[in-house]
């Protein structure tokens, strides 16, 4: 595997980003995209606590991914403010996520401020995330084939990026926008193609905004207990199209056949992820 660098730019001209960042679908990090949201300096570890503490949140482990009843499953649900003191405090596994706390808290969306660097941003699925020191957000890209553009809060979090090219190398489990190598800790032996992946890498601070490019496939991992809000951007209709296809071959096909055969379907993705990285 071979990462370089991904690019921080200030100052970036609608024009400028068009040219060199999203017609050819590469990644960099704003430091000002959200320099003038009140959420950058409002959106504390107290203020949430404080305000939206009592809200109950579904949190997912690392066996969120494995086969059976709890396929994609919470593993618990706690009181936000619980959960908030957990991830201050130290390492955990536990993952907020697939929760849009603007549906019980909707004033927290006049927090944010809509970029304008590029049009087709989807003003209804504003999603934040949550995690502990440590936590790990398994290989994959996003399931409706948006842009995205990842802003991070407080602490920090870092992000490893691999171009759609990339997929047979990354193993993806056919149905699925997944693959289960892990970044960190690769297992070359079984995982031998992974060698031969190329893409970039950064560590996003508080207030830095990084533009993830349609299909792009993302790793990330709490360096610290921190939270994030991702906006969605769309100005492809070939790009929702896929992203329709996606959804019903994820939901249906692989959520099926999950119920019906459990780990023999999973271990079926798996002989045939590595048969495609060996072609």
């Amino acid at each position: 595997m071979q990462l370089q660098p991904i690019d921080k730019r200030s100052g970036l001209t609608p024009e400028e980003f068009r040219e060199q960042y999203l017609l050819p679908a590469r990644p960099v990090v704003f430091r000002d995209l959200a320099a003038d949201w009140p959420a950058t300096q409002k959106w504390t570890f107290e203020y949430l606590k404080q305000n939206y503490g009592h809200l109950k949140v579904p949190l997912f482990g690392n066996d969120f991914h494995d086969a059976g009843k709890g396929y994609m499953s919470p593993k618990v649900h706690m009181p936000f403010a619980e959960y908030l003191d957990l991830i201050q405090a130290g390492p955990t596994e536990l993952r907020m996520f697939l929760y849009n706390i603007f549906q019980h808290a909707p004033e927290l969306v006049d927090d944010v401020r809509m970029p304008t660097i590029m049009p087709g941003f989807v003003k209804e699925y504003p999603f934040m995330f949550f995690g502990g020191q440590g936590a790990v957000v398994k290989l994959h890209y996003d399931i409706d084939c948006s842009s995205v553009f990842l802003t991070q809060f407080q602490t920090r979090k870092r992000v490893t990026l691999f171009a759609p090219d990339q997929s047979r190398f990354l193993y993806q489990h056919p149905f699925t926008v997944q693959s289960h190598v892990d970044v960190l800790n690769p297992d070359y032996k079984k995982y031998p193609a992974f060698k031969k992946a190329v893409g970039w890498d950064t560590v996003l601070e508080h207030g830095e905004t990084i533009f993830i490019p349609s299909t792009f496939w993302h790793f990330i991992q709490y360096v610290d207990g921190g939270f994030s809000i991702a906006l969605r951007a769309n100005d492809s209709v070939f790009s929702r199209l896929r992203g329709v296809s996606n959804i019903v071959r994820h939901f249906v096909v692989d959520k099926g056949m999950n119920k019906l055969l459990g780990p023999r379907w999973k271990h079926w993705k798996e002989e045939k992820a590595a048969e495609r990285a060996m072609a």
